[in-house]
């Protein structure tokens, strides 16, 4: 991975930049003593940190960093000439000459910019809606890539933030992580960053550290970029019940923050263009058609890439698909969703334990691999406190009878390469299951 210390040209002349401007509020802030010298530090702690990076990287930025040293030695004999005009006028000559000096080496000496594209996962499980488009741009030797999981929060049943989560150690190995507490949004700038999550605060289960929120974002970035973490489900343009059932998608809010949003196909854009422009007024219907590309869901990419001869079975996956003999059982995979659970409460819970006991009851010759959706028990916790209870103990009774799978690993494809047919609610594993050939069958809490 490239060193953290890499400066960018970019974010270089804008500091510089500000600095200049500094530079000419100080002159204007002599009679406001407080304003004049958290000026006259915020100049300093720019200069040292621009010269700080330069003199890390390369002995031929000796001269530059020494200008800046003098810059610094001008703010500090300002500080304690405050009340000699004369000598002031002075400095303020040397400090314009300096900066000015500054901003043309920057922009002539400089080497310029390489790509730099930031990618900001949240969800270990949720990698995969990123994946395909982090190869393609590490691949770019003009391009330096970052993945940076960032933080989120569980909600509070009030609203407020609960406790704080960082997955960024269950990532797989092969995907080189770095902290996003060592990475220096302002300063780098990022020419673009990658989001899988659009909610900001209108998620009612989790949050994102609210600096991550897509409105914040586009301010550290040239080009924020969207591709969502879900796969819906193929809607005919036509079929207007389908298509509400879509808008709370489409209008989410890093859906009108981003610069691009990528969707899973030409179909589905046409839906995001219709909607949304139904939503803001038929006059920015260009807007939305420049903004929206249909290429595709890496989710999609991921699970057509991965074939069950390729799957390295963790062993105790093994023990429960194997036979005595060797020979593989029928591997069923079944999800849950969070929409089950808060729309049938209890009867989805029913429901799920009759699952359970006609699987186990067929053990022998049926592997279940049960994912349930990531995020479910935040949901369940936030949402619906009451249900909790009887849901861990579910969750907890399965695992301890050990005949199945519990699936929560980030490695969706993995499961679904495995199994033979898909059972559950429907979400979007259903959409992905039918791209890979796997039969799909959707329980129904009533049966």
């Amino acid at each position: 991975m490239k060193a953290l210390e890499r400066c960018r040209k970019k974010g270089i002349l804008s500091m510089a930049a500000a600095m200049a401007q500094a530079n000419d509020s100080i002159r204007m802030a002599s009679r406001n003593m407080q304003s004049l010298t958290e000026l006259l530090v915020q100049c300093q702690n720019d200069a040292m940190q621009i010269g700080a990076s330069l003199e890390a990287l390369d002995k031929g930025y000796a001269s530059i960093v020494r200008l800046l040293e003098d810059y610094c030695e001008n703010i500090y004999q300002i500080s304690i000439s405050l009340s000699d005009e004369n000598a002031c006028s002075c400095l303020f000559e040397k400090i314009d000459r300096q900066l000015a000096e500054l901003q043309e080496w920057i922009r002539h000496e400089m080497p310029d910019d390489r790509r730099e594209a930031v990618f900001l996962p949240y969800k270990a499980s949720m990698w995969d809606s990123l994946e395909s488009v982090w190869r393609a741009a590490d691949e770019d030797e003009n391009t330096d890539v970052y993945i940076i999981p960032i933080s989120y929060f569980d909600r509070n049943p009030d609203g407020s933030l609960g406790e704080e989560h960082y997955e960024g150690d269950l990532y797989p190995a092969y995907v080189p992580v770095t902290d996003y507490r060592e990475y220096d949004f302002e300063l780098r700038h990022p020419d673009m960053i990658f989001i899988h999550n659009a909610y900001d605060e209108k998620n009612y289960v989790t949050s994102v550290h609210p600096f991550f929120y897509s409105a914040n974002l586009k301010k550290y970035t040239d080009r924020l970029v969207y591709i969502p973490y879900f796969v819906l489900g193929e809607v005919d343009s036509e079929d207007k019940a389908a298509i509400e059932g879509m808008e709370h998608f489409c209008t989410l809010p890093g859906v009108f923050h981003a610069d691009k949003v990528v969707v899973q196909s030409e179909m589905m854009r046409q839906i995001y263009i219709d909607v949304l422009t139904r939503f803001t007024g038929e006059r920015t219907k260009g807007y939305w058609k420049e903004k929206i590309l249909g290429t595709g869901s890496p989710k999609i990419d991921k699970v057509l890439h991965t074939k069950g001869d390729m799957v390295r079975l963790p062993e105790e996956w093994a023990k429960v698909i194997q036979k005595p003999g060797g020979e593989w059982k029928k591997v069923i995979l079944y999800n849950t969703s969070v929409n089950g659970l808060l729309v049938y409460g209890d009867k989805m819970i029913e429901k799920m334990k009759r699952a359970f006991l006609i699987f186990s009851e067929n053990k022998e010759n049926i592997a279940l691999i049960w994912r349930p959706h990531p995020l479910a028990e935040a949901t369940i916790k936030s949402m619906r406190p009451r249900l909790w209870e009887k849901y861990h103990t579910l969750v907890k009774g399965y695992k301890e009878e050990g005949w199945g799978i519990y699936d929560d690993t980030p490695e969706l494809d993995r499961a679904i390469a495995v199994s033979d047919g898909y059972y559950g609610d429907s979400s979007s594993l259903v959409e992905l299951c039918r791209k890979a050939g796997v039969p799909v069958m959707i329980q129904s809490v009533e049966v």
